[in-house]
């Protein structure tokens, strides 16, 4: 779980949203931006305040949130 050293969740920023630390960009971001088309060396060149490890570390973050939720058939 390399991603709890990057990323961190403080309520006193973007209102407790999970962020890369050091910075006031968002996992949800990183993902939108992703999902958007968005390849790792146009986030890098946009975001040079990111690397490559935060970019991942965001991806494998929301994967572990996914694993752990649960799922009731209805």
């Amino acid at each position: 779980m390399r991603y709890k050293k990057r990323i961190e969740i403080n309520p006193n920023i973007l209102v407790g949203k999970p962020i890369i630390k050091g910075t006031r960009i968002s996992v949800e971001f990183i993902l939108e931006l992703l999902a958007s088309g968005w390849d790792t060396e146009q986030i890098l060149k946009n975001y040079p305040q990111l690397t490559k490890e935060d970019i991942l570390a965001a991806v494998e973050y929301s994967l572990e949130i996914l694993k752990e939720e649960k799922v009731f058939a209805v």
